[in-house]
């Protein structure tokens, strides 16, 4: 036996809630930069980049050899990531070296994690 779908079944159109959310709901513009984001977090590879740079800062031989990817298959990825500010690099010498931009990459990735461990 199939469960019975949830449908209101009023036709009542509930105008005080409808307003005040138009009034509260963001833009479409901001939904679809959040799109984009969720875009970028939803390739594995990138996902795998930023895990493992949630644990340290990491130059872009050490993720290869992390991912089993050539280097420059790594840094095609970390300019997406960069060119949407969830990564960011510093020069050491000859090296240059990636971590998360900021807390708000670290705090989405924890979230995540915890979310699907429920």
């Amino acid at each position: 036996m199939r469960k019975k779908e949830m449908v209101c079944d009023c036709s009542a159109v509930h105008e005080d809630c409808l307003m005040r959310v138009k009034e509260e709901i963001v833009s479409e513009e901001e939904l679809a930069r959040v799109g984009k984001l969720y875009k970028i977090f939803g390739d594995s590879t990138r996902l795998l980049i930023l895990a493992a740079l949630n644990c340290r800062e990491m130059c872009v031989c050490d993720l290869a050899v992390l991912l089993n990817m050539t280097k420059s298959a790594v840094s095609h990825q970390l300019k997406v990531l960069r060119n949407n500010k969830l990564v960011k690099f510093s020069k050491k010498g000859k090296h240059s070296y990636y971590s998360l931009a900021d807390e708000h990459v670290k705090s989405i990735l924890n979230i995540a994690l915890e979310h699907i461990n429920e």
